[in-house]
């Protein structure tokens, strides 16, 4: 059974809505904090597919989270070997900062359910079953684009809000995993100023998250399952 693991940054930001297509595909997943003193040692070269989720910290803050330049590091060796690695939020930023980019505080939060704009790429857009689709922003940093990869979407306020390398390196701004699992919730509670930076009232976020929640993840699952065939077909030609 092929391997994935997953990194959290914080207990509050695991896989969600994704484990389910990562199962489907195959993968075993493991899991572990950066919190864990083991994650120093960790190679992270060694999973079939690496996973990093969100964070509130931003990638810039080394000196208060010293992990995250010791993550960089390692991280920088999987992409260089363009091994199967996937971001989300802030994950999605340091896979940008490990390939050299800036990583930086964008105009203001962008919190709530709302569509991505899809860019046009060869051989077709792996978020095309998000089009149209509300889904959870929950960011205030953005980065600038890696050289060699391909923007997968934007929004009004952050332009790249998805891109990929080649096809075995996805980036993720948004939150297409949550929708469902109740730690959202969570979320809510423990940071109601992101909420209120983001324009938004905690009911009425909540509100949207009843209203969109489901089809997001749907949708995200969908478009995950897609992209992790692509990757299958890509390491069999390979092979």
């Amino acid at each position: 059974m092929k391997r994935a693991l997953v990194i959290r940054h914080v207990p509050r930001e695991g896989v969600a809505g994704f484990r389910e297509p990562l199962e489907a595909a195959g993968y075993r997943l493991d899991q572990i904090d950066v919190a864990d003193a083991r994650f120093a040692d960790v190679d992270l070269n060694a999973p079939d597919l690496l996973v990093m989720m969100g964070g509130p910290m931003g990638v810039y803050e080394r000196d208060e989270h010293p992990w995250i330049s010791c993550q960089l590091r390692r991280l920088k060796r999987r992409l260089d070997a363009r091994l199967p690695t996937l971001g989300v939020c802030f994950g999605a930023q340091m896979i940008a900062a490990a390939m050299g980019e800036r990583v930086f505080a964008g105009p203001r939060k962008e919190v709530g359910f709302a569509p991505i704009a899809m860019a046009a790429v060869p051989g077709g857009n792996p978020l095309a079953p998000l089009r149209d689709v509300p889904v959870l922003h929950w960011h205030g940093d953005s980065f600038d684009l890696p050289a060699g990869a391909e923007r997968l979407a934007s929004s009004t306020l952050y332009r790249n809000q998805a891109f990929r390398v080649g096809r075995t390196i996805l980036a993720l701004q948004f939150h297409a995993e949550m929708g469902l699992d109740p730690v959202f919730h969570d979320w809510v509670e423990a940071w109601p100023g992101v909420v209120a930076e983001g324009g938004m009232t905690v009911e009425q976020l909540t509100d949207a998250h009843a209203r969109h929640g489901a089809a997001a993840v749907t949708a995200g699952r969908a478009m995950l399952g897609g992209w992790l065939s692509g990757l299958a077909s890509e390491q069999r030609a390979a092979a």
